[in-house]
């Protein structure tokens, strides 16, 4: 069984995910983009029941998404839907980088940085998914 481990930068939190994620995706949108102080949000999906988290967090909601991060250093590390059972954990805050991780899919297409290129292979969707 696969297992992976990561965490927030003063090791407070701690994670593991097992089994291999249902989805990998790379969203573009404002609100990831200002999440993770970067030109994108690169994140994996798994089944709650195969992610255990350790140590306090405090989220912020935007809409039905709870954005959850350190409550010590501030790290963004994962999201849990209302009602989905699914958490979307940031690839960036697993242990070992790189990740053999790769984007299935692409969201927000009209905030992607004119210089980075559509992931090959990758569905590309103007907004959310269906």
């Amino acid at each position: 069984m696969q297992k992976r481990t990561g965490g927030c930068n003063c090791g407070r939190v701690r994670f593991q995910v097992e089994e291999n994620p249902i989805r990998v995706g790379v969203c573009h949108c404002e609100i990831c983009r200002k999440d993770s102080g970067s030109a994108f949000n690169f994140f994996a999906v798994w089944s709650a029941k195969n992610v255990a988290i350790v140590g306090d967090t405090k989220s912020w909601i935007h809409s039905t998404d709870h954005r959850h991060f350190c409550a010590t250093c501030g790290s963004s590390l994962f999201s849990i839907v209302d009602g989905a059972n699914e958490i979307e954990v940031r690839v960036g805050a697993f242990d070992n980088a790189p990740s053999d991780l790769l984007p299935t899919y692409e969201l927000w297409l009209n905030r992607r940085e004119s210089w980075l290129r559509p992931i090959d292979g990758a569905e590309q969707y103007a907004g959310n998914r269906s």
